[in-house]
Formats: structure tokens, C-alpha cells, sequence
């Protein structure tokens, strides 16, 4: 989830989205102000409002960037293995990523939704459909793993991964977030164990081999 790099001859546009980029992350979204925001970019104000007509519109579109980047990082760390694998490989990377320097300001989802408390504020639309949208991926994928209740498991692994976050803003690199990848394994491999221990008594996993007189085979 690295962030952009300013660049004297990107476009304008992208030159104002890299400082906002930047200054958000560093001193928030309340204490960044337009005129900051131009100087950091090097670009004049007039051009700042044609490509921006509000600040909550610049806030809003660096928000959509960031969910972008949220999900090659998601992508990335789950690997290539089976479900159960790459739920316990994203926590892994969640530990580590929110252990690093990178991650020293946190969820930036998480700051607008508390910058912008409003539910009609767009910042915070952008903000509750990304975390809503973790749920989901989460759920599916807790499904696909064979977990006894997807849905409860994945707001569990949502509130450990906010926790992590929080603790690195709080904390920075020294802090409980590098035990994220540990609880998230106890909570998966318990429900994963759970449905699959049920599943084994259940009498449709055993079949008769060789006719009637045959003893009950268990199916790997």
C-alpha cells in the first residue's frame, strides 16, 4: 500500500493527488489545508479548483486511490494458495505491513470516517462501502476455507485487522499489530476445525465399498 512519490513533471492533476497524498497521511484530512496543499504541489490555485472544485472532492478522489492500492496489497498477500492458506497468509502480511514504518498513520478509511461522522458526507460513503467491502471479501473467503460461520468469522478477522491499524498510528513500529497474524490464525483454524469435525460425523461422509456386507469407508 505504498504511496505516491511527488513528481515535478507529472500533470497537474497528479501532481496535486501525490501532495494530498502525502500531507493527508501525515497531518490528516482537517489540518491539511487547500493553500498547503498548493504549495506542496506547485501548482496554482485556479488550477487546483478546475481539477478539484471543493477539498471534499480532492478528499473523496484520494480516498478512491487509496482503496485501489488497498486492494492490490489485499491481492497480493493472500498468495496463490487454497482459501485456508490465504486467509492465514494476509494476516501474516497485515502484521507486517502494520508493523513497518510505511504504516506509521494508520487507516486512513478509518480517519475519515471519524473526520466526516456524517453518513451523508461523501468521504464517509467512500469510506464505510471500503470497510464493508473488506467484510465481504473476507466472508467469501472465509466460506471457501470451510469455516462453520463465514459471516461471524469475517467480522471478527475485520475487527483484528482495524485493531492492527489503530494500534500502528498509536504505537508505530513497536506495537501489538505484529501479533495480528497469531490471532487471526487462532480464530480461523477454531472455526475451520469446528465445520470440519462436524463434517466427519455427519453419516453422509462415509460410503459403502464393495455391495452391502461392506464396512463403512470414511472419504478423505
Amino acid at each position: 500500500m505504498s504511496r505516491a512519490k511527488l513528481s515535478e513533471t507529472a500533470p497537474a492533476r497528479e501532481r496535486i493527488l501525490e501532495a494530498a497524498d502525502t500531507l493527508f497521511y501525515r497531518d490528516g484530512f482537517v489540518g491539511v489545508g487547500v493553500d498547503t496543499i498548493i504549495a506542496k504541489s506547485g501548482v496554482a490555485k485556479m488550477t487546483l479548483y478546475r481539477h478539484f472544485p471543493s477539498k471534499d472532492e480532492l478528499i473523496v478522489v484520494y480516498l478512491e486511490r487509496a482503496d485501489q492500492r488497498f486492494w492490490v496489497w489485499f491481492d497480493k498477500s493472500l498468495g496463490r494458495g487454497e482459501p485456508l492458506e490465504q486467509l492465514l497468509h494476509l494476516f501474516e502480511s497485515l502484521g507486517e505491513f502494520t508493523t513497518s514504518p510505511q504504516c506509521f498513520g494508520g487507516c486512513m478509511f478509518q480517519h475519515a470516517a471519524a473526520d466526516f461522522p456524517d453518513a451523508g458526507h461523501r468521504a464517509h460513503q467512500v469510506a464505510l462501502g471500503h470497510k464493508k467491502a473488506v467484510l465481504r471479501r473476507l466472508s467469501d473467503l472465509a466460506e471457501r476455507a470451510g469455516a462453520d460461520d463465514p459471516g461471524g468469522l469475517a467480522a471478527q478477522l475485520l475487527m483484528l485487522m482495524d485493531g492492527a491499524f489503530v494500534a500502528a498510528g498509536m504505537f508505530g513500529t513497536d506495537s501489538a499489530a505484529g501479533h495480528v497474524g497469531s490471532a487471526a490464525n487462532a480464530l480461523i483454524r477454531s472455526q475451520v476445525n469446528e465445520a470440519a469435525q462436524k463434517g466427519a460425523s455427519r453419516p453422509d461422509t462415509f460410503v459403502l465399498l464393495g455391495g452391502r456386507d461392506s464396512n463403512p469407508q470414511p472419504i478423505d
